[in-house]
């Protein structure tokens, strides 16, 4: 199973930008769809974005559109996640996960997640 772990969470006023960067274990293969979920306290984890590894099948989740962007460096092997014009709302640890086959929006499809990196949004 490959090893995931985020990075760049921290404290940001409302409006403001951070970059989460999720480091990989070794070259990931094709077939590697990549992805980004959140969870707050008392809630649901929550799909963000999510791609695959050789850079189509982009997706995002209606409340991040047009504010965040998922990349992926194929020379770093890692899969970032570009965090504009934060809302109170965004508060939450991110979690990078991975599974093989097309990004979906279901947590239980992925089966190597990281750590998680807590974001806070202040107003």
């Amino acid at each position: 199973q490959r090893q995931l772990a985020e990075s760049g969470g921290g404290l940001v006023q409302a409006g403001g930008s951070l970059r989460l960067s999720c480091a990989i274990s070794g070259r990931p293969y094709s077939s590697y769809a990549m992805a980004w979920f959140r969870q707050a306290p008392g809630k649901d984890r929550e799909f963000v974005a999510g791609m695959r590894w050789t850079g189509g099948g982009t997706k995002y989740a209606d409340s991040v559109k047009d504010r965040f962007t998922i990349s992926r460096d194929t020379a770093k092997y890692t899969v970032d996640l570009q965090m504009n014009a934060l809302k109170p709302e965004d508060m939450a640890v991110y979690y990078c996960a991975l599974r093989v086959g097309a990004p979906t929006t279901g947590a239980s499809d992925y089966n190597s997640w990281g750590q998680g990196t807590q974001v806070t949004v202040a107003s």
